[in-house]
């Protein structure tokens, strides 16, 4: 894990102080400041559950600065004296827990949030209450343990979110672990003629002067790893699709011509998908196309995926299965992310073969040839470095398809898929999660099949 610690602000260390009560009046024990993630320790936070999250942000891209204020509402899950909050970089300026004025300490990427007040004040475990940190600064670019860059990501023409895995921290605070899902309002201000777009449905757009606020809702549960803000001259676009769900897309004009017939084909993949995977677990989808270059990877954020330019189908299949897994069904740990991205693979695997004439087992044979998914096992990546290699992808989508082949009934193997969707649809679950309901509704000992292509550290035999 690389991050940046960044200085901590002269006004930060001595804020507020005065009206927090430091003679007590709160009771308890702090929050944890971290949720022991197998691959990053650090990050998340203990003690309290996020329900919502309403951000305003003033965005100057040419000045490279924000403005933010978060109001944070949560749950506590023991009596709290303090709480911590995950973010990278920026200023806090004040902070307030049910109104009144809280003391501050930072210490790197971890804000620490110790109320004030009376007695009646007390965080009591069960109690929700809502916290608000106003803060500013210029977001930083994050480094992640395999060299990629995420965080908050300068355009030629604006800027773009992406918080796979750690970067939301580094543009509003949060509980920022992907077992710690909420409901958002982002509203987002941004000069004339850019445009701001974010998650889930377009709730209202105001112009005063010459700078226009965008309000988006993520009415769903969210992880905060796929929030996300885009900021550029996009060519938007509105519409429904034949079953009612609003898609919204926005395209740098440079990557228009070439998204076009693609971006077009979103209806009939979410249509097939939901086939294949169960009903599309959100209310709106669509796509965010940034200009070749903005950046170097596509992302699955929730609702409206992100493309570093023009993506070709395949690409577009796998980011929209994401919104099934990993977006609605949401890994309970960083280690669980073949669960992400091995059935999206699949999926990729699925629509050649209903559309391009590829069997999935000629998929399968190319992965199960190519050295690089057999590094490691899929289940356990070495570290944090290889979270995002070959395995959890390619071989990944192989379990799926040797689960597939081990029930020998497709259409028993896809009501298990659908049924998988449904049973933990805007939840979180692991790796012990899905194996044990896999066994539970086939009522099959898998154990084989799991030590063999899940946790295996060598190539099995391909008929085994």
């Amino acid at each position: 894990m690389n991050h940046r610690a960044p200085a901590a602000a002269p006004l930060l260390l001595a804020l507020v102080l005065l009206g927090a009560g430091c003679s007590g009046g709160v009771e308890g024990t702090p929050g944890a400041a971290g949720v022991r993630d197998p691959y990053f320790p650090g990050l998340g936070n203990g003690g309290y559950d996020v329900t919502h999250y309403g951000l305003e942000l003033d965005v100057e891209p040419a000045a490279d600065r924000l403005r933010g204020t978060a109001t944070i509402t949560a749950r506590a899950t023991q009596d709290l004296s303090a709480f911590h909050l995950d973010l990278a970089g920026l200023d806090v300026e004040s902070a307030t827990v049910e109104g009144k004025p809280a003391a501050v300490n930072r210490a790197g990427k971890e804000l620490t949030i110790r109320p004030g007040g009376a007695v009646e004040d007390r965080l009591r475990k069960g109690r929700t209450f809502t916290t608000v940190v106003r803060y500013s600064g210029a977001p930083q670019t994050i480094t992640d343990p395999d060299g990629s860059k995420e965080g908050w990501l300068r355009t030629a023409d604006g800027a773009v979110a992406l918080g796979e895995p750690t970067g939301s921290m580094a543009w509003f605070p949060g509980n920022h672990h992907p077992s710690d899902k909420a409901t958002y309002d982002i509203e987002v201000t941004v000069p004339d003629p850019l445009t701001a777009v974010s998650n889930g449905q377009l709730v209202s757009r105001s112009t005063a002067g010459s700078r226009t606020s965008y309000h988006w809702r993520t009415a769903e549960p969210m992880a905060s790893y796929l929030a996300t803000v885009a900021v550029g001259r996009f060519t938007t676009q509105q519409s429904r699709t034949p079953d009612g769900i609003r898609l919204f897309t926005a395209v740098d004009p440079e990557s228009a011509a070439a998204s076009k017939d693609v971006l077009a084909r979103i209806p009939d993949v979410l249509a097939w998908s939901a086939e294949k995977f169960g009903p599309y677990p959100f209310t709106s989808a669509g796509a965010v196309v940034e200009r070749t270059g903005d950046s170097t990877y596509a992302l699955e954020t929730q609702n409206r995926p992100v493309f570093p330019g023009p993506p070709d189908t395949a690409l577009l299949v796998h980011e929209l299965a994401h919104q099934w897994f990993g977006n609605s069904v949401t890994p309970a740990t960083w280690r669980d992310m073949w669960l992400n991205e091995g059935f999206a693979t699949y999926a990729e695997w699925l629509w050649a073969a209903d559309h391009d004439g590829v069997p999935v087992r000629e998929s399968f044979d190319e992965a199960y040839e190519d050295d690089a998914n057999w590094a490691f096992p899929p289940a356990a990546p070495p570290t944090a470095v290889e979270l995002s290699d070959a395995p959890v992808y390619g071989r990944g989508a192989m379990v799926v398809h040797r689960l597939r082949l081990a029930i020998d009934d497709d259409k028993a193997f896809f009501a298990l898929v659908r049924g998988w969707t449904k049973a933990h649809r805007h939840g979180n679950a692991s790796t012990d999660d899905f194996t044990a309901y896999v066994e539970q509704e086939t009522g099959q000992d898998l154990t084989g099949l799991w030590d063999a292509w899940l946790y295996g550290e060598s190539r099995p035999p391909e008929e085994g």
